[in-house]
């Protein structure tokens, strides 16, 4: 299995068959990230959810659940369109600006477990997505 960040492949030096070892095609596709993305937000606990733009409801903006499901097909090794339409991520430089403690990552990430739970996201690509989320979400902590 393979990201964006992570082009090893099997190992064996070839790298991953274009559509087929990625995460994104192991999920089954934009669809299935997309949902995953839906559920993830709507799990979000109150003060995580208050760090983004949110509707006149108070769910997280449509704008911010469609940019964030760009990025996360991206990152899975699907298309890149959040490249082409935003740049490069640049990840710890765009959450600069929001205090992200170990309260928050574990916050975003007991939303990102609940939607995979939900989404039925199994096996060996769950344990691979538990792992690199967690990775990742202790990377963007900037505060104590």
């Amino acid at each position: 299995m393979t990201t964006q960040g992570d082009m090893s492949g099997d190992g064996t030096g070839g790298g991953p068959r274009p559509g087929v070892d990625t995460p994104y095609a192991m999920l089954g596709g934009s669809e299935k990230v997309r949902a995953i993305v839906e559920r993830f937000y709507d799990a979000m606990e109150p003060d995580l959810a208050a760090l983004h733009s949110c509707d006149e409801e108070g769910r997280v903006s449509r704008v911010t659940r469609d940019r964030f499901a760009l990025f996360f097909i991206g990152w899975l090794g699907g298309p890149q369109d959040y490249m082409e339409r935003h740049g490069h991520p640049r990840l710890r430089r765009r959450h600069a600006h929001v205090p992200v403690n170990e309260h928050m990552r574990d916050a975003w990430l007991r939303a990102m477990s609940r939607a995979l739970d939900e989404e039925r996201v199994e096996g060996h690509i769950r344990s691979f997505l538990d792992a690199r989320l967690a990775e990742v979400a202790d990377f963007l902590r900037n505060t104590r």
